[in-house]
């Protein structure tokens, strides 16, 4: 599968996986989790065939591990990222001292005022590292990375889960424990 075709797949998928499951017919566990056959004839019959293989590939190769199968290969998630209700059953996990976020200039007068909220989504995602961070603010303009006082979060309560795809996951993140790195 060539480039092109596996970015339409995967931007497909998020939104079916992780929006608008409804939109091709698709119903998602609690979990999020949908039968593979399911949203393989959900795809075709709404005009987008995908192939096993191709779902396959898209599961494997993308850079950001979006996507995962269950152990038997017949149920299908995204990792985070949902704008619907979904448990993804995440246990809560002590977060390294620090982890990082990406944004841009624009966002920081408002990210200043009242930090880092999930927005349209169940949490605010942050990363391990500045390289990921940084990818993630590149996709907006010049980025800019924070630094997140996560120790410090989790000493004050806050609790963090971190996704199948090492993404971490907090409710917000006060002002506070920001700084510019």
């Amino acid at each position: 599968m060539n480039e092109r075709r596996m970015v339409r797949v995967s931007k497909y998928l998020a939104r079916h996986l992780r929006h608008q499951p409804e939109r091709i017919g698709l119903t998602l566990d609690p979990a999020g989790w949908a039968d593979v056959d399911e949203l393989l004839t959900a795809a075709a019959a709404h005009g987008f065939p995908i192939t096993r293989d191709e779902l396959g590939q898209v599961v494997a190769a993308n850079d950001k591990k979006r996507y995962a199968f269950d152990e038997s290969g017949k149920r299908i998630r995204a990792s985070q990222g949902h704008s619907i209700p979904v448990d993804l059953g995440l246990p809560v996990t002590p977060p390294p001292e620090v982890l990082y976020h990406g944004t841009v200039g624009r966002f920081l007068p408002m990210i200043w005022r009242e930090g880092l909220k999930p927005m349209d989504r169940h949490a605010v995602h942050l990363s391990p590292d500045r390289e990921t961070a940084t990818r993630v603010g590149t996709r907006r303009g010049k980025p800019v990375i924070l630094t997140v006082d996560a120790a410090g979060m989790a000493a004050a309560g806050h609790e963090f889960r971190v996704s199948a795809n090492g993404v971490w996951l907090v409710d917000a993140v006060p002002p506070g424990f920001l700084t510019i790195t």
